[in-house]
This record gives structure tokens, C-alpha cells and sequence, in this order.
């Protein structure tokens, strides 16, 4: 018997053979040959990703889901793990933790993500000490365009991501090739983390305080005095996604030397 979705898992299966496909060649990564896939359900992109995989880590946070996968794939070097990727620790090497996942040097992640855990998965492997060499994401198709905005249409989301990685799009995934459908599109989105943010945290801790109140002038979200802004450049009614990442950095230098 078929498994049945549970809505509130964000469950919706992705079966079409060819943007599977082209979701795991965006994941595959000359000299890597594991993944780490997070939430592979019923296993359809899993059977992708060992076309350019020697090793799937999947963790599936359905337990039912999660004790089923290795049945489907006999004879495969694949792990499958029931938990939250939220509360699991990446580490290096087998760390024999109860809530670690042992990857090696490099490793890539891939996955069809719900929308309602899509920010905190980005922050967590972007920010990991032991980052994927890449990242290849299935997410709504306005997060996905989200992630990529560039000034004036910067968010706290986007903004971040760019400061720790190259991000740009991959494909656009209808909601009719989903079963049950979605009510929105999907769209791969692919990230490449940089070996050294582009900003520091001193500079992220400004970024998140701007961020506070998106819609509100910047000023007013960091306590600035008139006149403080224009002293580096910048209109005194600049909103947060207004700034680029070097405006940031200019910004974050400025006042820790006040």
C-alpha cells in the first residue's frame, strides 16, 4: 500500500522522473561522493541521487518513512536515519553522539523542503563548522526568488545566505508535478558556501538589528541620530533592504568605532 501524506509534515511527493533528475545532477560534485538528503519520503529523488552518489545519509523525520527506505533500495550504500535535521549535530567523522549524523571532509545536502523549516535549514549548514561543499534545495518558488533578490528587495533571509554563499536558482518545479499538488510552484535553489563569509559576525549582528522591522527606516530600527547615516554615505531614509553587503560592512565598521 501506497504511502499515504501527512499534511502536517509539508508532505507532497515530487515523482517526476526528469526534474528529479536534474535536481541531482545540480547536486552532483566532482570529488564528492556522499550526500546528505534531508526528508527523502518515499525515496524518489533518494533513487536520483545514488545515479551520481556512491552514499546516501537520509534523515527522515517520518518514522514510518524512515523505517521503510532501506527496503527500497537493496544492495545500496545508504543510511537512513529518523530524526529532526533541525536538532541533529553534522560532525566530521563518527562522533558516536545520539544525535549526530557523521559525515566526512566533503559532503553534499539535497532535499524538497517545507516551507516552514526552509529558513532554519539554511542558517544551520550555512553557518556549520563542517559545511557541505554544496547545497542543492527544492523550496517555494518565492522563497527561491527570496534568497536571490539583490537590493532594493533584500530580506534578513536572502541577505544572509549571500554573505555565506553563492546562491543562485535552479529550475522551477510547477505544483502539478506534486502529489497531492501544493497550492504554490517550487524552485531549486543551489548554494556554494564560501570558505570565508563575505561579513563577519560583528557585521551580522548590525545586519539582524536593521532586519528588526524590514518595512521601518533603517535609523529607526538601529537608534540612529539624524545625520548619522549621511555621515557614511547613505540617505537617512534608507530602509534594510536597501543596503548591499558593502554598505553593511561599511555600516557595522562605522559604529563599532563610535
Amino acid at each position: 500500500m501506497a504511502s499515504k501524506n501527512k499534511k502536517g509534515l509539508g508532505q507532497h511527493w515530487l515523482r517526476e522522473r526528469g526534474v528529479l533528475t536534474e535536481i541531482a545532477e545540480s547536486a552532483a560534485t566532482p570529488g564528492v561522493d556522499t550526500v546528505l538528503e534531508i526528508g527523502p519520503g518515499l525515496g524518489t529523488l533518494t533513487s536520483a541521487l545514488f545515479l551520481y552518489f556512491d552514499k546516501v545519509v537520509a534523515i527522515e523525520f517520518d518514522a514510518e518513512l524512515a523505517r521503510k527506505l532501506p527496503g527500497s533500495f537493496p544492495g545500496k550504500n545508504l543510511e537512513a536515519i529518523h530524526g529532526d535535521i533541525l536538532d541533529a549535530v553534522i560532525e566530521l567523522g563518527n562522533q558516536n553522539l545520539p544525535t549526530s549524523i557523521a559525515m566526512p571532509d566533503k559532503y553534499v545536502v539535497a532535499g524538497n523542503i517545507p516551507y516552514y523549516i526552509t529558513a532554519p535549514i539554511v542558517r544551520k549548514f550555512l553557518t556549520l563548522e563542517h559545511k557541505p561543499a554544496k547545497m542543492v534545495l527544492l523550496v517555494q518558488k518565492e522563497v527561491a526568488e527570496r534568497l536571490v533578490a539583490r537590493e532594493p528587495d533584500y530580506s534578513i533571509l536572502g541577505l544572509s545566505a549571500q554573505i555565506y554563499a553563492d546562491v543562485r536558482l535552479g529550475p522551477v518545479v510547477g505544483r502539478e508535478k506534486f502529489s497531492p499538488p501544493p497550492k504554490v510552484d517550487s524552485q531549486v535553489v543551489i548554494f556554494e558556501p564560501y570558505a570565508k563569509p563575505l561579513a563577519d559576525e560583528q557585521v551580522m549582528r548590525v545586519v539582524r538589528l536593521g532586519f528588526s522591522s524590514p518595512r521601518k527606516k533603517l535609523k529607526n530600527n538601529l537608534g540612529l541620530k539624524d545625520g548619522v547615516l549621511s555621515g557614511v554615505g547613505m540617505d537617512e531614509g534608507v530602509r534594510p533592504a536597501d543596503l548591499t553587503i558593502l554598505q553593511w560592512k561599511s555600516l557595522a565598521e562605522y559604529l563599532h568605532k563610535r
